[in-house]
């Protein structure tokens, strides 16, 4: 039985994402080993599926001891559980699952899967990271990307060979999970909300003020944000500003929540206002279930968006422009708002199945171990 390893640097992201891989490639004889930093609520539900192995990833940390300790972990697992070959999801995990693999003549496939805060303001830093992926890109037999603009970019400034890309539909979405459902209350108001990670970056504040704006004119909106507060990240939300958010702002917090399609059911418009992104899950998400959607004219959130077809888009960084096209979706008519939802699904059915994204996988998987 031949040992698929799935590395990535939260379980948190296995269990939401990945796990439909891991149950396919299970169900297809693979012995599927799932690696990631310890979770109190997602290691033990992993755990009833599969092998769990905890490993610390310093995810947004720039300590170089801390990285080789993460090394050192990989190379006695690798060493113990002996994998034909490691799936390799988020920066850390990409840079040195990889470098480790190599080591131990062990293939790799990685996955671009949105370049983040690194990318967005460039630094030395960034200068790093450019060295350190084309090492590791030299190494692995495949690099997935979600996007046309990240793939343009690695080509660009020569971190891999183009030979050893291919695009794929961001992480997809369980067309299954996420169906058509009205779950809204007919009290006459409209809901927006925002579902992502609490950071700056993901437009939370433009968010935030626009809706303000909006409800100065029009009392009946309402504004809700779903998602984890307190992150690792230079541009994390604290409670702080999220509870002036909500007292001076009149915006509902409701936290994270793993029932994110009851949620959205509730819901007449999902908005992301990211600065930039892979293929965004949460819009994927939303359209599935016939929403329409407001997000920003930046990579990754564009390819979701037919602007006026499925949605609106924006531009990133613009309290304004936002305003503008959240109003532009108060004014439209209920039956436009649904119109707008039937071609979202339409176009996620037709483009970002996660069932395409699995098939990439299995394929890549079966020409890595066939070749090896």
């Amino acid at each position: 039985m031949k040992t698929v390893v799935i590395v990535i640097n939260t379980a948190w992201n296995i269990y939401n994402f990945r796990l439909n891989l891991a149950r396919t490639l299970k169900k297809e004889g693979y012995n599927v080993v799932c690696v990631a930093p310890y979770d109190a609520v997602y290691s033990p539900k992993i755990e009833q599926e599969f092998s769990f192995y905890p490993v610390a990833f310093d995810a947004k940390g720039m300590n170089p001891f801390k990285d080789i300790v993460t090394m050192v972990s990989l190379w006695r697992l690798y060493r113990k559980i002996k994998p034909d070959i490691v799936l390799n999801y988020t920066i850390k995990p990409n840079l040195y699952s990889t470098y480790v693999a190599k080591l131990l003549g062990i293939q790799s496939i990685v996955n671009i899967s949105g370049l983040g805060t690194l990318f967005i303001k460039p630094s030395v830093i960034t200068t790093v990271a450019h060295v350190l992926y084309k090492i590791a890109l030299c190494f692995t037999c495949k690099v997935f990307f979600q996007n046309q603009d990240d793939l343009h970019l690695f080509l660009e400034k020569g971190l891999v060979s183009q030979a050893k890309c291919t695009l794929i539909p961001g992480s997809g979405v369980d067309t299954h999970s996420f169906f058509p459902r009205d779950g809204r209350d007919d009290d006459g108001t409209l809901r927006f909300v925002l579902v992502a990670r609490m950071l700056k970056d993901k437009g939370v504040v433009e968010f935030v003020e626009a809706f303000h704006l909006l409800r100065q004119k029009y009392s009946y909106v309402q504004a809700y944000l779903l998602g984890s507060i307190g992150i690792e990240n230079p541009t994390a939300i604290t409670q702080e500003e999220m509870d002036s958010f909500m007292e001076e702002k009149g915006v509902v917090y409701l936290g994270s929540s793993d029932s994110v399609a009851d949620i959205i059911a509730t819901m007449d418009c999902v908005v992301l206002p990211s600065y930039r992104e892979g293929i965004p899950r949460s819009l994927l998400e939303a359209a599935a279930m016939e929403k329409p959607i407001i997000t920003t004219n930046v990579v990754g959130c564009k390819e979701v968006v037919e602007d006026g077809i499925n949605g609106f888009l924006c531009e990133a960084k613009s309290v304004d422009s936002l305003h503008c096209a959240m109003e532009k979706m108060v004014l439209l008519p209920q039956i436009k708002r649904v119109e707008m939802g039937k071609e979202g699904r339409k176009k996620i059915v037709q483009t970002f199945d996660e069932v395409f994204v699995i098939d990439h996988y299995r394929d890549a998987i079966k020409e890595a171990l066939n070749s090896f």
